[in-house]
């Protein structure tokens, strides 16, 4: 028997905190989870306590929509991406902008190698430049926060596009690959010395363009989530395809959970896509699944339009999505979320 959680059970509070104006675009825990980073269509980065939903501060300094944002796994530098064409790196404590890099076109994705040294950024595809994906090498100053300003001026590899533009990036276990997610739904792995395509595979329907990408803890696998109204579990060594999860709607953001064995999807059809006005219609509620059956156990609902961008917290104990409807909303598990097994999950414990 399939067994669900209501979905009263999971969120025991949460915080709602009204953001920009302008809808979330990317939110993302730093490493020890007590901060969370967010970006919107209005131009600020904003930090926030993960803990209560308090605002830390503000970094203004991008001329138009900022598209992404990473952390480094200390949580000294902040990386933003924009649609003014930059890349910025802050100071996260003093929020400072310590270096800008130019791009032909806008930069839709950044995302800090796991031990911080190197940063890639996608560009767009726009006025006759090919999309690429652009390799920073990242310094840290004395390790007292001085000379962080001292960074390299021109990216060390730059990885063309040539077939379809990616639209996501990250990176694998130790920096081993780089993984791209592009507009034709297929997904490639990177050689990041080289640049090199080492492979690729169409993991979604042609032209259903993947939106996510996020990876697994040990980021030996990773999900995606996709137009076409699925998410899939992939792994990041071969680009096998290890799991998918069938939603009813355009899904723009996928995460995968610490602790527990699920994975969070959100989306929503966009309000010009919509001929009725319930919420429910719009489909836009975080769904829980189970991350080895495949199976829906749950939906958390409070946002007031598509859920653009959803991040867990390293040890997942909570979670953060981000909305067309400019609502950063942290949502804090509570004791059934993590009693919740399957039948076959408790008979495996009491072997």
């Amino acid at each position: 028997m399939k067994e669900k959680i209501g979905v009263t059970s999971f969120p025991s509070h949460h915080r709602a905190a009204l953001l920009q104006e302008r809808s979330l675009t990317q939110i993302k825990f730093n490493k020890d989870g007590d901060l969370i980073f967010s970006t919107s269509k209005d131009k600020v980065v904003c930090a926030w306590w993960s803990a209560n939903g308090e605002r830390l501060g503000t970094y203004s300094g991008h001329q138009g929509a900022v598209w992404t944002v990473d952390v480094s796994p200390n949580t000294v530098l902040l990386a933003t991406g924009s649609a003014d064409n930059t890349v910025r790196l802050w100071n996260v404590k003093t929020g400072e902008c310590v270096k800008t890099w130019d791009f032909p076109t806008a930069v839709k994705r950044v995302a800090f190698s796991p031990d911080g040294s190197k940063l890639l950024a996608v560009t767009e595809k726009r006025m006759g430049f090919l999309g690429t994906i652009a390799v920073l090498d990242i310094a840290y100053g004395d390790g007292e926060l001085n000379n962080l300003n001292v960074q390299a001026e021109e990216p060390s590899l730059r990885i063309t596009c040539e077939d379809s533009k990616a639209t996501v990036a990250g990176w694998s276990y130790l920096g081993k690959y780089i993984i791209a997610g592009h507009e034709d739904g297929s997904v490639s792995q990177y050689d990041p010395k080289t640049g090199d395509q080492l492979e690729n595979v169409q993991a979604h329907e042609f032209d259903h363009q993947i939106n996510d990408l996020q990876f697994s803890p040990d980021r030996t696998y990773f999900i995606t989530a996709s137009k076409d109204k699925s998410a899939k579990l992939i792994s990041a060594s071969n680009l096998a395809i290890l799991k998918t999860y069938v939603a009813d709607t355009p899904l723009n953001s996928a995460s995968i959970t610490a602790k527990k064995d699920y994975v969070i999807l959100g989306g929503g059809q966009a309000a010009m896509d919509v001929t009725t006005t319930s919420a429910r219609q719009g489909k836009f509620e975080a769904r829980f699944y189970h991350k080895i059956f495949e199976d829906e156990i749950g939906r958390v609902r409070g946002h007031f339009g598509p859920l653009n961008t959803i991040d867990v917290h390293p040890a997942g104990t909570a979670y953060a999505s981000g909305g067309e409807d400019g609502y950063v909303r942290i949502h804090h598990f509570d004791k059934p979320y993590f009693d919740f097994m399957y039948e076959v999950e408790r008979e495996q414990l009491r072997k």
